[in-house]
């Protein structure tokens, strides 16, 4: 599989925040988010191929428990299909004694991953790209309810919805209607942001969000500590 890189830094989002995790963030992704702060991971072609063993082994360099798998988005290839050799990279760094989360959009459900916990971020309507040709492709890849529903009854997960305005909770309230129940401390509201500044100006509005719905504050971590900087 294509990696676009591998990083020793900490679990900027979700109910692991602040864990000292690796990262392998594999290359390729249908979406075309508009606010994505990986665009450098989109193409399926990127990257430098590892086959599972030799990507264990490079993540076995590090003294580190936790791994986080993530793009781009990992669970699919180019064609849409589940990523081959997925299954068995995290069959194998389960069985070194890793704790393997799985970043995905929730694109596709692939069975037989060895996954502890699957970080699910479903795309809301704020996502879409302003060019057309970008909206096209990235509204096919969409997930749907009954992708996301197999996720949650298959995996130990979380849900992560990235907040641009108020308005937003609506969109989020409607789709989780259609999904199985997800108890509220593994949902999480994450401020759409790229730069300290706009977190900072977003954090106090998503926060009330929380506090009104009972939903998770999801903090960005990375995003205060390091910036939009990559590798971290």
């Amino acid at each position: 599989m294509r990696v676009t890189e591998i990083f020793h830094s900490l679990q900027g989002e979700g109910i692991l925040a602040g864990t000292p995790s690796v990262f392998v963030r594999l290359a390729g992704c249908p979406l075309r988010c508009r606010w994505c702060d990986t665009k450098y991971a989109w193409s399926f072609s990127g990257g430098t191929e590892y086959g599972p063993t030799d990507l264990v082994a490079e993540v076995q360099r590090f003294s580190c428990r936790f791994v986080v798998i993530t793009g781009g988005e990992p669970i699919v290839d180019a064609d849409r299909l589940a990523r081959p050799g997925l299954a068995r990279l995290t069959n194998e760094l389960r069985g070194l004694g890793q704790h393997v989360t799985i970043e995905t959009s929730g694109v596709a459900f692939v069975r037989d991953l060895a996954c502890d916990l699957m970080s699910i971020s479903p795309k809301l309507g704020n996502s879409a790209p302003v060019e057309p040709d970008l909206a096209i492709d990235h509204e096919r890849a969409k997930p749907d309810p009954e992708v996301l529903t197999a996720l949650i009854e298959a995996y130990s997960c979380q849900l992560k919805f990235v907040v641009d305005v108020p308005e937003d909770i609506a969109e989020i309230r409607k789709l989780l209607g259609r999904l199985p129940p997800v108890a509220p401390e593994r949902i999480l509201l994450m401020p759409q942001a790229a730069t300290r500044e706009e977190l900072r100006t977003r954090a106090p509005i998503v926060a009330q969000l929380c506090q009104e719905t009972g939903f998770r504050y999801g903090q960005r971590l990375h995003l205060l500590l390091w910036g939009n900087q990559r590798r971290t």
